[in-house]
């Protein structure tokens, strides 16, 4: 595995992160840094997901609040598994 990331977290209160290179696959083991303090974890993807696309860090439910950058950006809208995308589909962000 390479140690360029995959996906960056920005806290470790996130329950999302994003994806940070083209062409991410389902069933790639990705190698994730929390930028807060440079920690770093591996996840398994679980959709090809588009570069700046969202990923669940853990399994979400209906009515979740989506925690990026330590803070509420939105809710879930459908169920989300680990390693999951999250994007229009299954998330209402704050900004629309």
């Amino acid at each position: 595995m390479s140690n360029i990331p995959h996906l960056l977290v920005h806290a470790h209160e996130d329950n999302v992160g994003v994806v940070v290179v083209e062409g991410l696959e389902a069933g790639t083991e990705m190698f994730c840094c929390v930028t807060h303090d440079n920690s770093t974890f591996t996840l398994t993807a679980g959709a090809d997901v588009p570069i700046g696309h969202k990923i669940a860090l853990k399994d979400l439910k209906v009515g979740d609040t989506m925690i990026k950058y330590g803070e509420d950006i939105g809710k879930v809208v459908a169920d989300v598994a680990k390693g999951g995308h999250v994007h229009t589909h299954n998330a209402k962000t704050k900004r629309w």
